[in-house]
């Protein structure tokens, strides 16, 4: 049976409630931030169970009215989500700079939808159904988009017992961390909206001072003068894509053993999940043993750099951790400790001369990075399970699920949420249909991992 269609029923643009004197400057974008402009928007959501006072006949239309109103003030502090790219070229001397205006722009978006589905044909089966792709705005749209496009949607898409959040976020402007204080300061303020509280300050107001390595900054010429020099739209091949729970006491036991193995106590949960990964996805893949493989985690680097960028800071500041690459034949012949250990390694070296040797050689050479860079043989965890995503409420309680959309997903890609209940993580993966059905006949795996609960 056809699943049924999205029905866009509005849309509308929302400014910030009032401008400052410095969203009418042009807000500079680093090099970590120039680097995502082929990359896709960052997109997620939470599905919410409609309360017993959705059945009120002005409910839906009370909502969508908070809604507006709580992000046009999120706006005024991260006001660069309301701008657009703009592109200044020059010939002589060479100049192709991109930047946010942050005035002259209609504002962030705003879409309200509907879908004649009831949750559980969003999470009862196996894998995420496709009909999710249509909760998002900007579909298939890369970051270089926002020259036309809003740099910042909300989508409230009502289903037949659920309400579904989705945003969609222009991946130029911030990272994951910048993403979810954005939705976390949205949601904030519609909290207090509805105590009746006026919030003067938010809890934790963004940094949106530029951060550019030393003597750079804040112009950056990219060594271009046309888009389609460095524009890579990417098309997904054929993939299932399904979500794996991991319990707290299962996340547990995976760092017992990896610990055990290697006679440590400093390997972490998350490096014992990410290892478990790593070994069955290459296993499922059914490599020559002399095939190289390697595993990439995206790791937050605020606090990496000396002196350290504060955590609230706005922007791009991620650097994908790569592994010791190693032949598949020896990571499947070593235990879960052996390749936990190398991703232990690899994290720990991550520090401030690795990261400005990086910036300083993409300063040399300036390159905009796109899907095909990553490697088919191994793996990228994606997202984090730190981000506070059940945090966000939006007056239904706490959400029952999180699922992301269309954007940065290929064969091998993890990304890693925080789960329902505390201490778990939910992955979703996404692999080729004959990959996934060999990682789902693993033992190894599906004796640590669990069906995600909805209750």
């Amino acid at each position: 049976m056809a699943s049924p269609n999205i029905k866009r029923i509005s849309e509308c643009f929302i400014q910030p409630h009032c401008a400052s004197q410095e969203s009418k400057q042009p807000f500079y974008l680093t090099p970590t931030d120039l680097a995502m402009l082929s990359a896709h928007y960052i997109q997620k959501g939470l599905l919410f169970i409609k309360p017993p006072e959705a059945n009120s006949a002005n409910f839906l239309e009370t909502l969508l009215a908070k809604l507006k109103y709580s992000l046009s003030l999120a706006l005024v502090h991260f006001y660069p989500l309301a701008g657009r790219l703009v592109t200044k070229k020059e010939q002589d001397p060479h100049l192709y700079l991109v930047y946010v205006d942050c005035s002259n722009s209609p504002g962030a978006k705003f879409i309200h939808a509907s879908l004649d589905m009831p949750i559980s044909d969003i999470l009862s089966p196996t894998d995420v159904p496709l009909v999710v792709q249509s909760l998002f705005d900007h579909d298939r749209a890369v970051n270089h988009d926002g020259h036309t496009t809003s740099l910042l949607t909300a989508q409230v898409t009502e289903l037949v017992d659920g309400v579904f959040i989705g945003l969609s976020m222009n991946h130029c402007l911030g990272d994951g961390t910048s993403y979810w204080h954005f939705f976390n300061t949205w949601s904030e303020l519609f909290q207090a909206q509805e105590k009746n509280v006026l919030i003067s300050e938010i809890s934790n107001p963004p940094v949106l001072d530029r951060w550019f390595p030393e003597g750079h900054g804040p112009i950056i010429s990219l060594p271009f003068t046309d888009p389609s020099e460095f524009i890579d739209r990417f098309e997904a091949p054929k993939l299932r894509e399904r979500m794996f729970h991991f319990s707290a006491e299962s996340l547990a036991k995976l760092k017992a053993k990896a610990s055990s193995e290697c006679e440590t106590s400093k390997i972490s949960s998350f490096q014992a999940l990410s290892a478990l990964l790593w070994r069955t996805i290459t296993r499922a893949r059914l490599l020559p043993s002399d095939q190289e493989t390697s595993c990439r985690l995206a790791a937050n680097s605020r606090a990496r750099l000396d002196p350290p960028l504060p955590p609230n800071y706005f922007g791009n500041s991620i650097y994908p951790i790569r592994s010791e690459v190693i032949k598949s034949g020896e990571l499947l012949e070593h235990g879960l400790g052996w390749a936990a250990w190398k991703l232990h390694q690899a994290v720990v070296n991550l520090n401030d001369q690795a990261l400005k040797d990086f910036l300083n050689e993409w300063l040399r050479s300036p390159t905009v990075f796109t899907m095909r860079f990553f490697d088919p043989f191994s793996v990228m965890m994606g997202s984090s399970p730190r981000f506070d995503m059940y945090k966000n409420e939006f007056g239904m309680g706490k959400a029952v699920a999180l699922r992301s959309g269309y954007a940065n997903k290929f064969s091998g890609k993890v990304s890693s949420f925080q789960g329902r209940e505390a201490g778990s993580i939910d992955l979703e993966v996404c692999l080729p249909p004959e990959v996934m059905r060999a990682l789902e006949s693993d033992d190894e795996l599906m004796e640590a991992a669990s069906v995600p609960s909805y209750e």
